[in-house]
Parts: structure tokens; sequence; C-alpha cells
């Protein structure tokens, strides 16, 4: 994706999560949400790790570009994990998130963080520099989810 696609890919999100919170009649709406920001920070994640692991040949653009997405998207989940939003449809998402706001909050911040670090790893070129910031990543996604999201959808 070229950088000025990006830019406007970027650009709408952003605006368009100003007013999230608001647009959500339902709490459908704020689940269905996270769980598309997810998907999609977690299939851009995947392509980076698999130039990383040797399983598609690293180039150096395509990973920059795909950690711009990530750390584009890690600012977008968490309007939609609102009061109210753990009921409504399926979600892994533990009452934990709820119970323990602060926490949840501290590792939301913590992922952000990691994200910029990945992306500016990204921006480098370096392949080692990338495999650092993604396993850092990696290890901040994997301790919210530890802690608050359940291996099975619930009903």
């Amino acid at each position: 994706m070229n950088r000025l696609a990006l830019t406007v890919v970027a650009a709408g999100v952003a605006l368009t999560s100003l007013g999230a919170a608001a647009q959500f009649q339902k709490p459908e709406d704020a689940i269905k949400y996270r769980q598309s920001v997810m998907t999609v920070m977690g299939n851009h994640l995947g392509r980076v790790a698999a130039m990383v692991q040797g399983r598609v040949p690293f180039d150096a653009k395509t990973a920059a570009d795909n950690a711009a997405i990530v750390v584009m998207m890690s600012k977008l989940p968490w309007v939609a994990f609102g009061d109210g939003t753990d009921k409504g449809m399926p979600t892994r998402a533990r009452p934990e998130i709820w119970k323990e706001p602060a926490k949840f909050k501290d590792l939301e911040n913590k992922m952000m963080a990691d994200a910029e670090k990945f992306d500016a790893a990204a921006k480098t070129g370096n392949l080692d520099n990338i495999k650092a910031a993604l396993g850092t990543l990696g290890r901040a996604c994997k301790s919210c989810h530890d802690d608050f999201r359940n291996e099975k959808y619930s009903n």
C-alpha cells in the first residue's frame, strides 16, 4: 500500500473512531467493532511475523507498511469496551475487563506504546530490530489476553 493510501485510510479510521462511543447504538455494535479491529491488527502483525520467521521473504517496505497499520489499529478497540459491552453477542472478553479497569488500562497503554516501538523498528528496515520489537509487542498482547480474554466465545 503506498504511503498516500495508508495516510488516507489512517485519517479515515482515526476520524471514525473519535465518535465511536457515540455511534454504538447497541452492545453488539461495540463488540463487532472491537473484534474487527483486533482481527485486522492480528492480520497485519501476522504478515510481519511471517517475515521474521522466514516463512515469506523479508521486504522492509511491506514490514513498515504493516507496522504502520498495526500502530494505527492499536489505538482503536478500547472505546468499544464500554459498560454493557460484556453481553449482547458472543465475545471472548472476560468480566475482569470491567472489574479491573485500571489493570486493563495499564495493559492497553503498554500495548499501544509497544506498537509505536514496533512501528519505529520497522521504519529502520532492519530485520533484527523488527524481530525484537515484534517479540515485545507480542508479549504485551499475550499478557492482556492471558488476563482478559477467554479461549472460547461466550454464548
